[in-house]
């Protein structure tokens, strides 16, 4: 696979940034790893950091497959775009996503985060490109 244009994740290097074969989950998986504890994103939100703003299923996908990565992924942390929990089918149990949450102290109601607005953290402000 050809290489694909240098872009480096915070002040990660992901595979683009180093050459080696680029994997858009590995990209993905880096930045949910700096989301900080108690705060919370959405697909679309890391899709649009990645630069492939239209790849909000895509990000769905790889926090299917992040429960496996090493270094863990907070999977728990990524949401839809009105803060709901969407990919809780996705976890252990049907409630591991809520209960991972509530021990950061973010508080959840009928599936959907309370204060989402004020607990957004959006990559493209918050990382370097």
């Amino acid at each position: 696979m050809k290489n694909q244009k240098t872009k480096k994740v915070g002040k990660k290097e992901t595979a683009r940034s180093t050459g080696k074969q680029y994997s858009f989950f590995e990209d993905v998986f880096d930045v949910v790893r700096q989301i900080p504890k108690g705060r919370v994103t959405t697909f679309g939100a890391i899709a649009n950091y990645l630069g492939t703003k239209l790849s909000a299923r895509m990000v769905g996908w790889a926090m299917n497959g992040a429960h496996q990565a090493t270094p863990p992924v907070p999977a728990h942390r990524v949401l839809n775009r009105n803060g709901m929990l969407t990919g809780k089918a996705h976890f252990a149990t049907p409630t591991l996503m809520e209960e991972l949450l509530l021990k950061e102290k973010i508080k959840v109601e009928n599936d959907t985060v309370v204060d989402f607005q004020k607990l957004f953290w959006d990559p493209a402000q918050e990382l370097e490109i």
